[in-house]
């Protein structure tokens, strides 16, 4: 196989970009960043592929739990808009091959006005978790832990699953418009991260309680809590797969559906934020997972 490397040099560390020709085909690493997108073949070659190509494997290595958060919503009809489990499957593969022997793995979601455990199980979670011996966690029904945060904009606490706080998490959504939110990106996706347990309503299943406003700030608030540490995102319908650091992920992911990121509410209102306390503090709070 031939390769070539071209560097761009850079003053700083998380700025370099690096290209990538390998067969005729482009893959643009571009620092901590600004990730990955490499052309979609299919889950099973592109993936493991992909996951080599920017070293997870060896950042994997130093976590006892790793947490995959794919998105799951309700079937409507003979359609559901969530994370196929084939795709989180190669993931899962991936991982198997790659962790600390006494690592453990689990698939974490918590479905907005459905069951998980039953979601878990009509979108083949349920086989798959028992085909590999890893556990499903309803973050519905989880552990929690009090989070009070000084820059929540609207949340006084939340209440936040230990399983995600203790865990490295890996968020997987498939990259779709969302009805709440412009589009399911690996930030949004964590919106599964509240409790139905504490955020439902009274007379309500679905999470009332986290759209008393705009979703953006639930969205900002959650992340607050923490920011998922990877972002693979489904986006084979539009010909390719991204990885990386979430934030710049869903930014390459809002402009495959069109859109500018900084027209995407909760992005906009995340960069901002996030942006302004990383300037303050002068350090990269996620760790870096792409190698040079």
């Amino acid at each position: 196989m031939r390769l070539t490397e071209e560097r761009i040099p850079n003053n700083s560390k998380i700025l370099y970009s690096i290209i990538i020709i390998i067969k005729k085909e482009i893959i643009s690493i571009k620092g901590m960043v600004k990730g990955v997108s490499i052309k979609f073949r299919s889950y099973s070659e592109t993936i493991p592929r992909l996951l080599e190509l920017i070293n997870l494997g060896k950042e994997i290595k130093k976590h006892s739990k790793i947490v995959l958060k794919p998105y799951l919503s309700p079937i409507e009809g003979e359609k559901s808009l969530s994370t196929s489990a084939a795709f989180v499957e190669q993931v899962l593969r991936f991982c198997l091959r790659n962790k600390n022997p006494v690592s453990e793995i689990f698939i974490a979601e918590g479905v907005d006005g459905e069951d998980t455990m039953e979601m878990f199980s009509k979108l083949g979670y349920t086989k798959l978790a028992e085909r590999y011996s890893v556990g499903l966690i309803d973050l519905n029904n989880t552990e929690v832990e009090r989070t009070e945060k000084y820059d929540f904009i609207k949340f006084h606490e939340i209440m936040y699953p230990k399983i995600l706080k203790e865990g490295f998490v890996i968020s997987l959504p498939p990259l779709a418009l969302g009805e709440e939110v412009a589009f399911i990106g690996s930030l949004s996706n964590m919106l599964g991260a509240f409790p139905a347990r504490h955020y439902k309503g009274f007379f309500s299943s679905t999470k009332s309680k986290i759209r008393k406003w705009p979703m953006k700030y639930a969205v900002h608030d959650i992340l607050k809590c923490k920011l998922p540490d990877f972002a693979i995102v489904d986006s084979s319908e539009k010909g390719v797969i991204l990885a990386g650091l979430p934030r710049e992920v869903d930014k390459q992911a809002a402009k495959l559906l069109g859109f500018e990121w900084n027209q995407v509410d909760y992005l906009k209102l995340i960069e901002s934020t996030f942006l302004e306390k990383k300037i303050k503090e002068g350090k990269e709070a996620i760790p870096n997972v792409i190698a040079q």
